[in-house]
């Protein structure tokens, strides 16, 4: 994956990885970022989870810089906590990094990632029915097989990329009343087959 060059995506590292990968702090961490500010509390409702598990894994994530203070949202004495970056960077050489504790941590952050992206795909399915029929006409589950080289997967990948950041200009304001969040996932990868000859 080529490093993002947007301030606000954090470009994981060795230790920092060490710090994410865990399934609740993920999960902390992505309400944050797409839910905006919330003390463990709420997050522990929303999630399922006791606020004790919540607030240990917030701070957690905050030693390692992912989540901050949000003092503006601060009322009385529960802590507010919000997301410090928009998103994440994944370098591939996490997974073949010398240290196997690296390389585990890499493994289940991307395991993670894969699960919480067929989990939201399958609450959309589940609650589509609830949105206006606007939304249930434009939603998207496709997928397409095309032969090519690690050269040319890495350049669609890219184009793809690239598409999708053009709009970011275009995003509307938190105020418009006909906008929401829309959740895109792309996943590019080699389809195992099997090599064999048949012999003559």
């Amino acid at each position: 994956m080529e490093e993002p060059q947007d301030p606000q995506v954090r470009n994981l590292d060795a230790r920092s990885l060490r710090g994410l990968a865990h399934p609740l702090r993920m999960r902390l961490l992505d309400a944050l970022r797409f839910g905006g500010p919330a003390t463990a509390s709420q997050l522990a409702e929303t999630l399922g989870e006791s606020s004790g598990a919540t607030s240990y894994h917030l701070r957690q994530l905050a030693a390692h810089g992912f989540v901050e203070d949000a003092p503006e949202r601060g009322k009385g004495r529960e802590r507010w906590w919000k997301a410090v970056h928009r998103g994440l960077g994944f370098d591939d050489s996490l997974l073949t990094d010398t240290d196997p504790v690296v390389r585990g941590a890499a493994d289940m952050y991307l395991h993670e990632v894969a699960t919480t992206q067929t989990r939201d795909l399958s609450t959309w399915m589940g609650n589509r029915t609830e949105w206006p029929e606007e939304w249930s006409r434009v939603w998207d589950m496709s997928s397409e097989t095309l032969r090519l080289t690690p050269e040319l997967t890495r350049e669609l990948i890219q184009k793809m990329h690239d598409l999708l950041e053009s709009y970011r200009p275009l995003a509307r304001a938190d105020d418009d009343p006909d906008a929401e969040q829309v959740r895109f996932h792309t996943h590019a990868f080699p389809i195992a087959q099997d090599r064999t000859e048949t012999q003559p």
